[in-house]
Formats: structure tokens, sequence, C-alpha cells
């Protein structure tokens, strides 16, 4: 069915209670998709309903939960975005960090393409990361035709390329978000500033790549109407080294400005690392998403968007 010009599709959006699914299920209802969305918490069906879906109790690393939640909404679209991504960062200790959204971008998304094919959803839309993670040698940004690098977040680079793999070799997108500010996305980080605990790490010369939730959800919602296929770089149009935008987030926080420390103590107290994306870290490019999926930022740069979210 048409609405103007928009096929209306049903639309499983699994992980919709987190950051980003939270803008993003709003956004397709508005545009008269219907969904269906996940979480791993009873607590949280109220909040999706409230956002106009259907709300689901769904274990991304249960299988046959995941089978059952896929086959009673029968979508035309998964859209993943599911992580545990929460508490205080632990860069020092990524892998413990990012044990259980390591397993659901490489398990949970091996039980999601399982559930498309037994059900015959035909698209698959998969959440991937590009801020800093670009392979560490030339340039510093970094196109979509560009690998990752393989060691810069330990046992997530190699989770990472799993879902990159398995998704575009299913037909399905996979966007690499840069990292997210704005509502609930950076609340941990902008502490750590105020108790100037986010130290620039020697040259500060590492790039980061960031996007605004909103600006994240918009590309999503093309990305799931165009049935894009391949791999997008979903980020704002200035990556930037540390030593600027770390900085400039202390300042619209408020905050002293952010100590600077030396490699070798870095390394000591935050582990590789945190050096590796404060001194060595690759951004990205968003030219591709612009081009193919006609993409608009209202968010073009962290420079505004730091003093907005945090006025």
């Amino acid at each position: 069915m048409r609405v103007g010009k928009v096929m209306v599709m049903r639309v499983f959006v699994a992980g919709g209670a987190g950051v980003l699914g939270r803008r993003l299920v709003p956004r397709l209802v508005a545009r008269g998709h219907e969904v269906t969305a996940t979480t791993t918490s009873q607590a949280r069906l109220g909040l999706l309903e409230r956002l106009g879906a259907e709300a689901v109790v769904m274990d991304g690393l249960d299988a046959r939960s995941v089978g059952e939640a896929v086959a009673h909404a029968r979508p035309d679209v998964i859209v993943h975005q599911m992580t545990a991504i929460s508490g205080k960062p632990d860069i020092k200790h990524f892998d413990r960090w990012f044990a259980v959204t390591n397993r659901l971008r490489s398990e949970g998304t091996d039980h999601l393409l399982a559930a498309a094919e037994a059900t015959g959803v035909p698209h698959v839309v998969a959440q991937g990361y590009a801020s800093w993670n670009g392979i560490r040698e030339g340039g510093w940004i970094k196109t979509e035709e560009d690998p990752l690098d393989p060691t810069s977040t330990g046992q997530g680079a190699r989770a990472i390329r799993h879902l990159e793999d398995v998704v575009v070799r299913a037909g399905g997108a996979v966007l690499r978000y840069g990292s997210f500010y704005g509502p609930g996305a950076t609340g941990d980080q902008v502490e750590l500033v105020r108790r100037r605990q986010y130290p620039v790490i020697g040259d500060g010369g590492g790039h980061s790549s960031w996007v605004h939730l909103d600006d994240a959800a918009d590309a999503t919602v093309l990305a799931v109407e165009q049935r894009a296929r391949g791999v997008f770089n979903i980020v704002d149009d200035e990556p930037a080294p540390a030593r600027e935008w770390l900085p400039h987030l202390a300042a619209c926080a408020g905050a002293k400005p952010p100590m600077r420390i030396p490699v070798w103590l870095a390394r000591l107290l935050a582990g590789p690392a945190a050096v590796a994306m404060m001194t060595e870290g690759r951004g990205f490019s968003n030219a591709k998403a612009k081009r193919e999926l006609g993409w608009e930022l209202r968010h073009p740069s962290w420079r505004q968007g730091f003093e907005e979210e945090l006025a």
C-alpha cells in the first residue's frame, strides 16, 4: 500500500527501546509504516507502545525467541538496532564492556537473518559503527571502500566485520553510525568530562566522526524505504581530531578544559584502545550516504550540535 509516494511497510525494529530506536520508531510510524519494536525488558513495553509500535519482549541471543517474534510480526523489513551498551564507559576493558553487544552483532545478527530467511523477509538494515575505527594507515578520512581497523576495538572489530559480511551477502544494508550524541546518548561521557576524567592523550591527533541521533534515525528511514544495499557511513560533515572536539565538548558542558596526559601514562591508565582512538583514529566520509540515499543532515557539525544539546 502507498501513502503519497511512500510504500507503507511492516517494519520490525529489533532493539527499538535503545537510544536510536526511540528516535527511529516514531519517525517510521509518522510515515505510515506498521512498526513492531522489541525490547528485552517487560518494563519498556509501555514506552514502545507510546511511540506507536506494537511492543514485543525478545531475547536477541535466543534463536527461538527471535524466530517467534519475527514470524508473528510478518515484516517486510527487519531493522537490527540491538546493543547492550550502558553504564560508565570502560574503554580500558573494551571487550568486557562490549561483550554482550559483540554477541548481539554476531549471534544476534545470525538469528535475525535466519528468521528473515525462514519467514521470507526480503530486506535487513543493520547497525554498524564508524567513528574512529577506520584502518590506521594513509589519510585521516575513510570511505566505505576502506577497511575498518581489525584491532581497534578488540573482539568488537571482529563482531562488526561479521555483521557487515553476512548482512551485505544477504542483500541488506549496514549503516556505519558515527559516535552518537543527542538525548540520552552522551550523558556518561559528559559526566566524565565534568569530572576531568576524560583527558586528551598525546597530541590528540586521532580523528573521530560524530552523528546526532536524529540524523542517524533519518538516514535509517531512508535506507528502509529505499531498500538500500551495501555499506554506508552515517556520520556528520566534520570528522575531527580529539584535541578539537573534546575541549569543545567540555566548554559546552560548562566544564574545565580536559587534562592532557602522555601516551605512556594513558596506556597504563586507559589501555591501548583509548590511545589508538586519541592518537591514531581515522574518521569517515558521508559522501556516499548523501549521494545514494539523498540524506540531508539537520546537524552537519558536532560543533553546533554539542552547543545545542548542552545549552
